[in-house]
């Protein structure tokens, strides 16, 4: 068994993954409604929120029983350094008392291979031989500080074929939303009022379009938005939906348009979604329609999995026990 620590920014979390059954216990203390007053996360807030958080979480993971425990995975970055501190400082605690070693693990790691979680739970015993099924595969992570377009091959080895060069698709949700008035995180409140309205009412710049460029770029598309509600003097209100579908369609065009670009290039046996953005709706559909139309096996992590957690980075961890891979920019 490996107990994951996860406190990459504003979420604390726990969890204990045993490699026979799968991921059975985790839990996540959310710091959402207290960065909400300011607008975004606050570091300082979001390391002190951390130190009182892991102390009950680590009660709940004692109490469900981590005797069999042979490992501590951490994640070690990318991230806010105070708060990765905390969850370092916690994990090595942790070893001390337990005597057991500790892995660090990058948080984009974490990410990559969640959606093999459920993979894993539907046969563990014979997880690793069923993986031929579903590699060389293409994933794209997408959220709020990340969005990366990866190869993970046959040996497990991740390699980037493209990334943004600037905002990642999460900002892109989070900065619209600010400008369009909603509150703190945006991105849900966007796809909430896009349900009901029209994505082909406006239209949005999709950057990097042609297959030559194997890039993202969003904050062109946010500055566009600002200087699309500056002609509404404040009347906006009115079309928001129809505004919220359309910029939620250029996003997810730009994600999907590039992830069959890649397609072209790089041959595989399956595609994949991972990050915060990758709990859209609309995003899954258009994956699972690309993949239908590409013939292939689409794999999604499960939603409570496409948010920071312990459990992804614990699974992380024991994908390299059983591998050597690594992250290559």
């Amino acid at each position: 068994m490996i107990i994951g620590i996860e406190s990459s920014c504003d979420e604390s979390a726990v969890a204990l993954f045993d490699e026979k059954i799968g991921v059975i216990f985790e839990k996540i203390s959310s710091q959402v409604k207290l960065h909400a007053e300011y607008g975004g996360v606050v570091p300082e807030l979001a390391s002190r929120e951390h130190v009182k958080n892991f102390v009950p979480l680590l009660k709940d993971l004692k109490n469900f029983g981590i005797s069999g425990a042979k490992l501590i995975a951490v994640t070690k970055e990318p991230g806010l350094p105070g708060c990765l501190n905390i969850g370092l400082a916690v994990a090595r605690a942790l070893a001390i008392i337990l005597h057991l070693p500790v892995r660090e693990i990058n948080h984009l790691r974490g990410h990559l291979f969640s959606p093999f979680i459920p993979v894993h739970s539907q046969d563990p015993q014979s997880f690793f031989s069923n993986l031929e099924e579903y590699l060389p595969h293409l994933g794209l992570l997408v959220s709020g500080g990340n969005t990366v377009l990866y190869e993970i091959s046959e040996n497990l080895t991740i390699a980037t074929i493209a990334e943004t060069q600037d905002d990642a698709a999460g900002e892109a949700f989070d900065k619209g939303a600010r400008l369009l008035g909603l509150p703190y995180p945006g991105g849900n409140l966007i796809e909430k009022l896009a349900s009901s309205g029209n994505k082909k009412k406006y239209q949005f710049p999709r950057a990097f379009s042609n297959k030559s460029d194997m890039k993202f770029s969003f904050s062109g598309l946010k500055t566009s938005l600002r200087y699309f509600l500056e002609k509404f003097e404040g009347s906006f209100v009115l079309h928001i939906n129809d505004i919220c579908a359309s910029y939620q369609e250029a996003i997810v065009d730009t994600l999907v348009i590039k992830v069959s670009h890649a397609l072209e290039k790089h041959p595989c046996k399956s595609i994949g979604i991972s990050g915060g953005v990758s709990n859209n709706e609309t995003l899954r559909k258009r994956m699972l329609t690309l993949a239908t139309k590409s013939n292939k096996k689409l794999v999604l992590p499960l939603r409570y999995h496409t948010t920071d957690n312990a459990a992804m980075i614990a699974f992380a961890a024991y994908i390299g026990d059983n591998f050597s891979s690594g992250y290559h920019r």
